[in-house]
C-alpha cells in the first residue's frame, strides 16, 4: 500500500500508509504491544510550531475515549488534547516535554506523543482518514480565514 497525500491548498499534508488515524487528527501505529499516537502532518500544518505541551494525566491509568489528557500551546492555537480511543496509557514522550518542538521535527518519527494499549476499534485506514478530511476541509478553510481577519 502507497503512503497518501492530502492537499491543503497547496501544500500536501503526507499521511503514511504504515498506521492508523483518528478523528482528531492523530496517527496510530503498532509499537510493542501497544500503538503509539502522534499528530498528523494535517494537525502540524494548522498548529505550526508547538512551544508548549503539558499532560493532566499520569501515566498507567486507564483512559476513556474524549477524555482531557492535556494541553499544548502553538504558533497558531491553544487547544486541550483529548484521549482519541479508549485504552490504557503506557507512557508519554518525556522528551516532548523539555522540547516540544519535536512534533513538527519529526511528526511521524520521535514526535509521537504516547502509547496506549488499545483495540483497534475505532481506529481509521488512511483511505478512511482522507475521507474524513475531504469532509471537514471546507469548514476548517472558514475557520481559518476568520482567524485571520
Amino acid at each position: 500500500m502507497s503512503d497518501l497525500e492530502f492537499l491543503m491548498g497547496t501544500y500536501a499534508a503526507h499521511i503514511p500508509a504504515d498506521r492508523s488515524y483518528c478523528t482528531n487528527h492523530l496517527w496510530a501505529q503498532p509499537h510493542g504491544g501497544a500503538h503509539r499516537f502522534g499528530f498528523t502532518a494535517y494537525a502540524v500544518r494548522l498548529l505550526q510550531e508547538v512551544y508548549f505541551l503539558e499532560w493532566c494525566v499520569e501515566e498507567d491509568v486507564f483512559l476513556q475515549q474524549g477524555q482531557a489528557i492535556g494541553a499544548l500551546e502553538s504558533k497558531k492555537a491553544e487547544s486541550e488534547l483529548y484521549c482519541p480511543v479508549t485504552g490504557h496509557l503506557i507512557q508519554f514522550n518525556a522528551a516532548l516535554l523539555d522540547d516540544p518542538s519535536g512534533i513538527s521535527a519529526d511528526t511521524y518519527g520521535s514526535g509521537w506523543l504516547f502509547e496506549l494499549q488499545v483495540d483497534g476499534d475505532g481506529l481509521l485506514s488512511p483511505e478512511q482518514y482522507i475521507r474524513y478530511l475531504e469532509s471537514v476541509w471546507e469548514v476548517t478553510q472558514r475557520t481559518i480565514k476568520e482567524q485571520l481577519s
